[in-house]
């Protein structure tokens, strides 16, 4: 699918991680990312976004499994270049992957893939997953040379790294960088996703960009979640997004 039209309507994936990350605080089952899952279809999510680490941090093998057998929302599983994960997503066919970088020490992903320095280890990746039916997006900086490599790479998707503009207090120079990259990304016929740091405060610059047909959040509404509801921060959610558009 071509980005190469403006999507009026942004679609918002909701990752689930950490509510998983609050279970495995204790062990045991609850709370339940599945639960939380139907909640944010029901709350009008456009999709569920999960990230199963090399370390288990968070989502567990059994928590994709159960995603894909039961949730009717597209799945984007979000996952390291390794070939663990790609046999994991090869047998579980969600609806997407997203290569993203990882390392052991970080608290959360720190930074965009560095698409340009591993291309030959990425083809393969999303070859395979290609191959198999995966929908394949890269999770980048907004930056022209990793835009470049991607759309070599065959990738239809790259997801910008918004860290630098909510971690900048809505840096009128990051917000640019994201502007620019999501024009150049359409013009090579790319989807452009974002996310990552997006609260209710920050989003509305993010969300206004046309070029843009996602965006994923995740910690921010599993965090407002213990205040109001997880369906009521998705709401709030959408209604900045929408006024934004």
């Amino acid at each position: 699918m071509s980005g190469a039209l403006r999507t009026d309507r942004l679609r918002l994936g909701v990752n689930i991680d950490h509510v998983a990350t609050i279970r495995n605080a204790r062990g045991g089952a609850h709370p339940d990312p599945l639960r939380a899952a139907h909640m944010a279809a029901a709350a009008g999510a456009d999709g569920i976004t999960a990230h199963l680490r090399e370390d288990r941090r968070h989502m567990t093998d059994a928590d994709i499994a159960a995603l894909v057998a039961e949730i009717a929302l597209p799945l984007n599983l979000e996952m390291a270049a390794t070939e663990e994960m790609l046999g994991i997503a090869l047998r579980n066919k969600p609806h997407a992957a997203c290569i993203v970088p990882e390392r052991r020490a970080e608290r959360t992903t720190e930074g965009g893939l560095n698409a340009t320095g591993q291309f030959k280890t990425l083809a393969p990746f999303v070859a395979r997953l290609s191959d198999a039916g995966i929908r394949v997006s890269l999770f980048i900086a907004p930056d022209a040379a990793q835009i470049e490599a991607a759309a070599r790479l065959g990738a239809p998707v790259v997801e910008l790294h918004t860290g630098p503009y909510a971690h900048s207090d809505g840096s009128t120079d990051e917000l640019a960088r994201l502007a620019t990259a999501a024009k150049l990304a359409v013009s090579m016929g790319l989807e452009v996703h974002a996310g990552h740091g997006l609260t209710f405060a920050n989003v509305a610059p993010v969300a206004a960009l046309p070029e843009l047909a996602e965006l994923n959040i995740g910690h921010f509404l599993i965090g407002e979640a213990v205040f109001s509801g997880l369906a009521n921060a998705i709401h709030a959610m959408r209604a900045r997004m929408d006024a934004a558009r």
